[in-house]
């Protein structure tokens, strides 16, 4: 009864705050506090799993958020799950603090320094479905504060961030001894050449505790990028093993001149998943390829997309034992607006 009272509460909320934002766009000449940006996301899916002959569709992801300023050097984030694949979730609630140029804290419920919003965020992903490592490896959100550093180091753009969380994923308050914290380097844009390199200590209770740490290396100029990483997991108890995963994926824009479409993207993508760590290689690799269509329009950028997966499994693992369909070649149509 309290979980249905939150869920309306949240979303007159959001109501609340999409009337403010589009009587506020109205004096967008002149910025007045407290801003309002609404945002949204809805991806929308239909799959094959070829090798078992069935079919579904889903609601992957109903996304709906609103982030602002309070004033000068303070703003906002808050951000819902409507459904993913049926549940609702609170994803992030945070403060943003901007004390000096450069250098800001967020606290309250926000990401973790560890995954790129490319392979994990349904705005931005180049795929349909994650990466291995931005699936399996752990949740990408946690309660904590995290501090950011932006600057010049010459001529190459600089960021270090740090933070510290509960280390008990989202939504769940819990009272520990041992924090999680991670933190990552980052040289470079998105415009150019890009390396990050990075790491997250996670212990969560006496007999999981894990280790995370990896790095990635992506180059974007004009309508070409590609994009690689690397990710371990060690386990610091011996209740759980490791995982191991990679992947490089790369796209190239098409435009195109029509009323309805901006462009047409090509894209290809290689990831494995590694358990084991024996001469056979990766237990389960996969290969992706994807075609979209760019819907037409400046502010937004929806997507129709067409992606055929491949997988080569070598050795079985848990984690895609929830139904035979997990790794079965697929062939996915998704309609992605973000808006």
């Amino acid at each position: 009864m309290r979980k249905n009272y939150l869920k309306a509460v949240l979303l007159s909320l959001f109501l609340v705050l999409i009337t403010v934002n589009s009587i506020s766009a109205q004096n967008s000449k002149t910025e007045l506090y407290p801003t309002v940006k609404f945002d949204g996301t809805l991806k929308n899916k239909y799959e094959y799993a070829i090798d078992n002959d069935l079919s579904r569709f889903s609601v992957r992801n109903s996304r709906v958020g609103v982030s602002g300023n309070v004033n000068h050097f303070a703003g906002y984030r808050a951000q819902l799950e409507l459904s993913d694949e049926g549940d609702f979730k609170v994803l992030d609630l945070s403060g943003i603090i901007r004390p000096a140029k450069g250098l800001t804290f967020t606290f309250g419920q926000t990401s973790i320094p560890l995954f790129n919003s490319y392979v994990v965020s349904p705005s931005d992903m180049m795929f349909a479905n994650r990466t291995f490592l931005g699936k399996y490896f752990l949740s990408t959100r946690d309660l904590g504060l995290n501090a950011k550093y932006k600057f010049n180091a010459g001529v190459v753009p600089t960021n270090l961030e740090f933070g510290v969380y509960n280390g008990n994923a989202i939504n769940d308050p819990v009272w520990k001894s041992n924090l999680s914290y991670g933190g990552r380097v980052e040289l470079g844009s998105m415009d150019g050449l890009r390396f990050t390199a990075k790491f997250y200590d996670y212990p969560k209770s006496d007999s999981l505790h894990f280790l995370i740490y990896g790095a990635d290396l992506r180059y974007e100029k004009n309508n070409f990028k590609i994009e690689t990483e690397v990710m371990k997991k060690e386990s610091r108890t011996d209740f759980n093993g490791d995982l191991l995963s990679y992947y490089i994926q790369t796209a190239y824009k098409i435009p195109l001149k029509s009323e309805y479409f901006d462009y047409l993207l090509p894209a290809v993508r290689w990831d494995a998943i590694d358990e084991r760590f024996d001469v056979n290689g990766f237990d389960v690799n996969r290969l992706t390829l994807g075609l979209g269509l760019n819907l037409a329009g400046e502010k937004f950028d929806s997507i129709i997309r067409l992606d055929y997966e491949w997988y080569a499994v070598n050795n079985s693992m848990s984690i895609f034992n929830a139904n035979d369909q997990m790794d079965s070649d697929k062939i996915t149509v998704e309609l992605l607006l973000t808006f």
